[in-house]
């Protein structure tokens, strides 16, 4: 990984996006400390494993649903008598 300072990444970016471009990471910072990582935009989404995440959110979500119908209901007026007791 490669830094290089603020100043001069921006005089040279047309040179860093093609060195990025095939697959180094460079680090740009300002006074010594980094503020920005430029890497190579090369993660695809797997629609296979995202069809497959969304049906695992989708099941699990069903779950909880029924759960929470299955429960009595929240006793909103109970809970806030319990919490302002002892209040003066």
């Amino acid at each position: 990984m490669t830094e290089i300072g603020a100043f001069e990444a921006k005089n040279t970016l047309g040179t860093l996006l093609d060195r990025v471009e095939r697959g180094e990471e460079i680090v740009i910072t300002r006074h010594g400390r980094a503020v920005a990582r430029l890497v190579p935009n090369t993660r695809r989404v797997n629609q296979g494993q995202a069809q497959a995440a969304f049906a695992r959110i989708r099941q699990r979500s069903g779950r909880l649903r029924k759960a929470k119908a299955a429960r009595a209901p929240f006793d909103w007026p109970a809970l806030k008598k319990l919490r302002d007791q002892g209040r003066p």
